[in-house]
């Protein structure tokens, strides 16, 4: 699937090389982005802030497209598969990671009070979160328990400087 970029209306520059690198990924693994789950990541992709699945569906039927809850999960189940989205279990949200389709974890600081959420990509965490099962005591407990970890991402909540110092810019 190749759309054409200026149809797209995207909020930022890299969102269109992201999706082409994101089609170009699936290709090479033997998966197909379809329309719908190419939408679904141009959502997400192009959207400031991490979303919902029914703020996504409205975005999905102001476009005209008929669908349904399952149908959109099923799509975001695709994405996180692959590796191209996290969800924010804590939030209920899915966004766009900062290296799509590589292998980490997903690091994210959620600020409490002013709602951005900020992706971490710190090598240091993923150094610790992906060591060797005999080195990383997450995965010897989890491996002692006979529980295979799947993915794991790292949610932090808090407050930024200026939601701390009580300033009038955290609004959110």
């Amino acid at each position: 699937m190749t759309p054409s970029p200026t149809s797209t209306g995207f909020s930022h520059s890299d969102t269109y090389q992201t999706l082409a690198q994101a089609d170009a990924l699936c290709q090479q693994r033997g998966v197909r982005l379809t329309d719908l789950r190419w939408r679904v990541l141009e959502i997400i992709w192009s959207h400031p802030k991490p979303m919902g699945a029914y703020a996504i569906l409205d975005v999905l039927h102001d476009d005209g497209r008929q669908g349904a809850p399952p149908t959109l999960y099923q799509a975001l189940d695709f994405l996180l598969e692959q590796g191209l989205i996290h969800r924010l279990a804590s939030l209920n949200v899915c966004t766009g990671g900062c290296q799509p389709g590589s292998r980490h974890s997903g690091q994210f600081l959620i600020r409490r009070d002013c709602d951005p959420v900020s992706e971490m990509n710190s090598l240091a965490v993923e150094n610790l979160l992906y060591a060797e099962a005999d080195e990383n005591l997450l995965y010897a407990e989890a491996d002692a328990r006979r529980f295979e970890v799947l993915t794991q991402v790292a949610e932090v909540l808090g407050r930024c400087l200026d939601c701390q110092h009580g300033t009038p810019s955290d609004v959110g």
